[in-house]
């Protein structure tokens, strides 16, 4: 079950809001957003942290595992809170949320880009200017793999939708094809 975007919303903004207070704000979104995709690259990982048969001390000792050392306490403490909340299947979204309110703050808008594989930082630095130029204000890029896209990206910004994809490609030209 996932939260509706009001409530999606409400944990991204009460989460900004304390990590703001603290002067982390920027540092936890990120590390939200990384630890959110690793997430939903990780089926066993989100079914393991999502199932209610486990207790929450083992799924607090597992998020510890896995980001002790790597992530900031408050960042462990949110992910462990959201999962005893029984939300792991939002962990994504409520990052996502909370990456977009760090950039609104620096006057920046993100955009949702979904590859087929990992981009690297060049690459992605390279993205965020193409999309700057196009957008006319900062672009910062959140990369999510999504491996069901064959090539190329599809990418998000407000309600615009630019298909880069092999797939959007290929339909797009069926489409010409078929109209003449």
């Amino acid at each position: 079950m996932t939260l509706s975007d009001d409530r999606i919303n409400g944990y991204a903004a009460g989460i900004f809001e304390i990590a703001a207070a603290e002067g982390s704000a920027d540092r936890v979104a990120d590390e939200l957003d990384l630890i959110g995709r690793s997430f939903d690259e990780s089926s066993e990982l989100t079914e393991t942290l999502a199932d209610r048969q486990i207790p929450t001390e083992r799924k607090s000792a597992i998020i510890g595992d896995l980001l002790g050392g790597r992530a900031s306490p408050f960042t462990v403490n949110v992910v462990e809170f959201i999962v005893a909340a029984g939300r792991a299947r939002d962990l994504s979204t409520i990052a996502g949320r909370l990456v977009e309110r760090a950039a609104e703050r620096h006057g920046e808008t993100t955009a949702e880009v979904l590859s087929p594989v990992a981009l690297d930082d060049a690459t992605v630095t390279r993205l965020e200017e193409a999309l700057t130029g196009a957008a006319g204000r900062p672009v910062k890029a959140r990369v999510i793999v999504d491996t069901t896209i064959l090539g190329g990206l599809v990418t998000r910004i407000g309600d615009t939708i630019i298909d880069g994809s092999l797939r959007g490609r290929l339909d797009s030209l069926r489409e010409t094809l078929e109209a003449q």
